[in-house]
């Protein structure tokens, strides 16, 4: 999965009984990343930084989180971890961390005052490694979909994944899937081109997918905005309704600049493989 690209390394969190968790991937130095956000109800941290025409090029750690808002502090024990690991942004008063912020609204799924902290941020970039686990785990773990028709229709989200190769060219996507709409497969659209739904008047505000594509291509960090806007299409492909104003959608591109590439590539790859990831929650 995401890990399989040279470097990356990926830690969770998970508090089953409470429903929610964190997942810290850390990214090998020189990493540069940008991303995008298209839901209307975000929740991050320094993800401006990200903006092609900010002076940082570079991310150290990107963390998706549980305990909307509140699930943001469990950037400040990765932090805590990668200046004690002497990693981060060279200032002439030491290094400081370059960690984003993402997190989904998993507070009814469990208990609402169990939350990723830091405590529990440092723990899981502690327990990063090459093996990466999905479902269940991390920012996944209290994860659910189809909620935009009705409570009755709540399924299992979590935390997917996919992997795309071409050539020495690797483009891969880690994922908490914890859409208001459906993963879908064919079966809600097909109702709706037969005329046969009903849309709902009101959307729910318990959302978020949130995301991480990565690659080994050497790009800069516009082309990485670029990139980002077709890891949305993959949202719009795998999630019907998408980027809606009850979700806070929003994925990084990160690229780690082992191999040239061409961008065109990497963008194609970039949609077929959240799509796959979004989807391989349901298998």
């Amino acid at each position: 999965m995401i890990n399989e690209i040279k470097g990356i390394r990926v830690g969770h969190w998970s508090d089953h009984e409470a429903s929610t968790g964190c997942s810290v991937i850390l990214f090998p130095e020189n990493t540069v990343a940008s991303g995008e956000i298209r839901g209307g109800a975000p929740a991050t941290r320094d993800f401006s930084l990200l903006d092609p025409s900010r002076y940082v090029q570079h991310v150290n750690a990107v963390v998706l989180s549980g305990g909307s808002a509140f699930g943001l502090s469990s950037c400040e024990g990765v932090m805590e971890y990668l200046e004690q690991e002497g990693v981060g942004f060279e200032t002439g008063s030491g290094r400081v961390p370059i960690v984003v912020g993402l997190s989904l609204f998993d507070l009814n799924t469990g208990d609402a005052k169990v939350r990723p902290g830091p405590t529990q941020g440092k723990e899981a970039a502690t327990n990063a490694a090459d093996e990466s686990q999905l479902g269940k785990v991390g920012a996944g773990t209290g994860a659910t979909v189809s909620k935009w028709r009705g409570k009755e229709f709540t399924q299992p989200g979590g935390l997917g994944g996919a992997i795309l190769r071409e050539g020495e060219l690797i483009v891969a996507c880690l994922i908490a899937v914890n859409a208001s709409g459906d993963i879908d497969n064919g079966v809600t659209s097909g109702l709706i081109k037969e005329e046969n739904f009903s849309f709902p008047e009101v959307l729910p505000f318990e959302n978020t997918t949130i995301g991480v594509v990565a690659t080994n291509a050497n790009i800069d960090k516009a082309a990485c905005y670029l990139a980002s806007q077709s890891a949305h299409d993959g949202y719009a492909r795998a999630l019907f309704p998408s980027h809606t104003s009850g979700d806070g959608d929003a994925v990084v591109f990160a690229a780690t600049g082992e191999i040239e590439a061409e961008l065109g590539t990497v963008r194609a790859l970039t949609t077929l493989v959240v799509e796959l990831a979004i989807k391989s929650v349901t298998n």
